[in-house]
């Protein structure tokens, strides 16, 4: 749905710099900006497997949220919870001051974000959601179904509520946007995969397709993948979303669609659908998850277009223009793997589907820890990855956890 873009050079010679960055997202791109502004004089690569807005930077539903995740959000925990607020807010400020600098048209702007409850299970996590405003002295709107058929189009939702602490974006817009804003002296290579990566003579050699790169100091921030490369296995999962959108909509089926012209959903329960109204007249589904390998397309369009239909149901006769799947990192319990895991190895990993903002907060934070800069404990404010059980025992019991959640939160899937 963007202009075509030309990418950077494959990285075809052997090179020396002081850091390589694997991963160019919002992590690895905040991490590149930042041990710059540490470091000048340092040589700084970056690379990615693929292309800047290909990957899940610019495949995600583009929600840049203020404050922490309603997952994250415990009201008993008020002190924990205004720090990570204060952490996001000052790096979401950042992304949005390198967009008002860009020619990039992002899209970017606040709105809000909506959460809606369709069952029990979603009310009880819409009530816990509130609590934790309330608390934070966050304002609010508590919406019956009657509002949130008036201002969405929409009556699957017993109740919703409406926070202004979130801006929406076109997601492959704004990693490109955030991309041009890369230091000249930090080297981007895309389509360079890294393919092994071992230490050597107090260095760190990595592997790509046609090169090899020495650095002092490796920073992973490609999130799930990190474990193809030995680090994060025992705690990582990759799950596969996907996402479906409609073409520009007639604009007598628009009126339908409730009063605001642009707005964004998110679910109350982990497997609920993820809703956005575009600027131009489209709507975004995103639902489904997929245990370490993608589904068939077929299955995803149906599945898709099922949990659009049923929650507007005047759009029966409208078919998805596109679908798209993207890889997220989870851990068990929530928390990141995050930090320096040998003498010049750092990580940052398991994003938990909170990649852009929270992202690029841990990316910048890493560039600090690598740097000998002062780092808030990222551990006891956003939790520490769990131990997972090796497979086979780890996808039985996502098969049993997921099956549960299914059964518990059915009325909001």
């Amino acid at each position: 749905m963007l202009p075509s873009r030309v990418a950077e050079p494959e990285l075809s010679a052997d090179v020396a710099v002081d850091t390589v960055i694997i991963g160019a997202g919002y992590t690895g791109i905040s991490a590149a900006k930042r041990m710059h502004e540490l470091a000048p004089s340092d040589e700084i690569a970056i690379i990615d497997s693929s292309e800047i807005g290909e990957g899940n930077p610019g495949r995600n539903s583009g929600f840049l949220l203020e404050i922490a995740l309603a997952n994250d959000a415990d009201p008993s925990q008020l002190h924990r919870m205004r720090q990570c607020n204060e952490l996001i807010a000052a790096s979401l400020g950042k992304i949005v001051k390198a967009v008002e600098s860009s020619s990039i048209d992002c899209q970017l702007k606040r709105m809000g974000t909506y959460r809606g409850a369709a069952g029990k299970q979603g009310l009880k996590s819409l009530h816990q959601y509130a609590a934790f405003l309330e608390a934070a002295q966050l304002p609010y709107q508590d919406l019956n179904r009657g509002e949130m058929e008036q201002n969405l189009g929409t009556q699957f939702y017993q109740r919703g509520l409406y926070s202004p602490h979130c801006y929406l974006a076109q997601p492959a817009a704004l990693i490109r946007c955030l991309a041009d804003e890369l230091p000249d002296k930090v080297h981007l290579f895309e389509n360079t995969p890294a393919i092994s990566l071992q230490q050597s003579g107090g260095r760190w050699l990595i592997k790509t397709a046609n090169s090899e790169i020495s650095a002092r100091k490796v920073m992973l921030t490609n999130n799930a993948f990190a474990k193809s490369l030995g680090i994060g296995k025992s705690q990582l999962v990759a799950m596969y979303t996907y996402a479906g959108i409609t073409p520009v909509l007639d604009p007598a089926l628009l009126q339908t669609l409730g009063s605001d012209t642009s707005w964004g959903l998110l679910p109350t329960h982990r497997l609920g659908s993820t809703l956005r109204k575009t600027e131009d007249g489209r709507l975004l589904v995103r639902c489904l998850y997929a245990y370490e390998k993608e589904i068939n397309s077929a299955l995803v369009r149906q599945e898709l277009s099922r949990n659009l239909v049923k929650r507007f149901p005047q759009l029966a006769n409208t078919e998805l223009e596109h679908i798209w799947g993207g890889a997220v990192g989870f851990t068990m319990n929530g928390g990141a793997v995050f930090g320096e895991i040998k003498p010049g190895l750092f990580v940052s990993a398991g994003c938990n589907g909170g990649g852009v903002v929270k992202g690029s907060l841990f990316g910048e934070l890493l560039a600090n820890l690598a740097s000998g800069q002062p780092v808030p404990d990222v551990s006891a404010l956003f939790g520490k990855a769990s131990w997972m059980p090796p497979e086979p025992i780890r996808s039985l019991g996502f098969k049993l956890v997921s099956g549960l959640e299914r059964f518990r939160g059915q009325a909001e899937i």
